[in-house]
């Protein structure tokens, strides 16, 4: 059976301004039907590295906040830690930053809770019955918050190839141990040449994988490595750092399974909001914002994850390409913009294999807000 997404093309009237059209866009997608009176409701976004300004901003999750208090929850907005040794790397450094992007609870009446704690070890492993993983490390307050909301900006990826709500779900729900899990199953990479015997490294592991040999150099025991990636964000020399070599076809389906773990262990289905605006040619992790690819198309609202991902992929795609931009020459209208991006990736960007293993469905009816 096909989804439903629905679809806001952006025209605004003084009588019916943003605020009037997302809350439409929402109630239309069912959000009263997802979100109880009482609930404490995840408001799933990226709040945008350092330098980055295309995210997803402040004025525009106003009126999501407004509406979700309207039905008497209590929204908090959530993220988690990054894998990778950023300003995002631990809770008290998200949270400042997200405030200097302007997510002030005073302001949008709303919180900023990181959902997997403060060194993102707050997480709980859940099943997964998939082809690459069979446990899913995910944040623990994901899983405890009694319905989500999940804001996505749709974007290019350098590994994934595309960035929307199966991606959110997929890395933006994992713990830093889920991430590294999904990123690269075999651990860190160690360059003892890069070492200077510190020692930061070895007190931050748990399992006891890192130690120093004779020389004062890291050394990495790979049967008792668990992927945690707490190392990365201690070493000042980056002598232990993410192994970004991977195999985007794998590694996309087990983003796509990690996706499918959180779908399939929320409380209650989540609301989808895709944001097809300022569409970056590189993820909002990047530290800068390059130029869209597209024109701004519009904002989509939907219950099925990989069906608003599917139809954010098809009109970027039947718009116009904009240039100047990272785009080869020539992208006409119709063509696939991200693979045209990221020719590497699989065909179908991981959407086919969401759909295979029960995600959701790629089978959708657009409808106009």
């Amino acid at each position: 059976m096909a989804a439903t997404v629905w679809f806001w093309n952006l025209r605004s009237t003084l009588k019916a301004p943003y605020e009037t059209r997302i809350t439409r866009l929402l109630k239309k997608a069912g959000i009263a039907e997802r979100v109880a009176k009482g609930d404490l409701t995840a408001v799933k976004m990226h709040f945008g590295e350092a330098g980055v300004t295309g995210h997803i901003q402040p004025l525009q999750v106003r009126p999501v906040l407004a509406l979700l208090r309207d039905l008497g929850a209590a929204p908090f907005l959530t993220d988690t830690s990054t894998l990778y040794v950023g300003q995002r790397g631990n809770a008290v450094a998200h949270s400042l930053l997200a405030r200097a992007h302007g997510f002030d609870p005073a302001v949008l009446g709303a919180p900023v809770v990181m959902a997997d704690g403060l060194r993102s070890t707050h997480e709980r492993i859940v099943p997964v019955n998939g082809r690459h993983v069979t446990e899913a490390f995910l944040a623990a307050d994901i899983l405890e918050a009694d319905s989500m909301v999940v804001l996505s900006h749709v974007k290019g990826h350098i590994a994934a190839g595309f960035g929307g709500a199966l991606k959110n779900l997929a890395m933006g729900c994992a713990t830093r141990r889920g991430k590294m899990h999904q990123h690269c199953v075999m651990g860190p990479r160690v360059d003892p040449e890069k070492c200077k015997g510190c020692g930061e490294c070895v007190k931050v592991c748990a399992p006891g994988a890192l130690r120093l040999d004779l020389n004062e150099r890291i050394f990495i025991d790979r049967e008792r490595c668990i992927g945690c990636g707490a190392c990365f964000h201690s070493c000042a020399f980056k002598a232990v750092d993410v192994d970004w070599s991977l195999e985007h076809g794998k590694f996309i389906e087990r983003m796509m399974e990690y996706a499918l773990a959180v779908v399939s262990n929320l409380k209650r289905p989540a609301v989808y909001l895709n944001y097809v605006i300022s569409v970056t040619p590189e993820c909002d992790c990047m530290g800068f914002s390059d130029a869209p690819i597209c024109p701004d198309i519009g904002v989509l609202a939907s219950t099925d994850p990989v069906a608003i991902d599917q139809a954010s992929l098809d009109l970027v795609n039947a718009a116009p390409a904009l240039y100047p931009s990272k785009l080869p020459k020539g992208i006409a209208p119709g063509e696939d913009k991200m693979l045209a991006l990221s020719p590497k990736m699989p065909k179908g960007l991981g959407l086919d294999y969401a759909e295979r293993i029960g995600t959701g469905t790629r089978d959708y009816t657009l409808k106009e807000v």
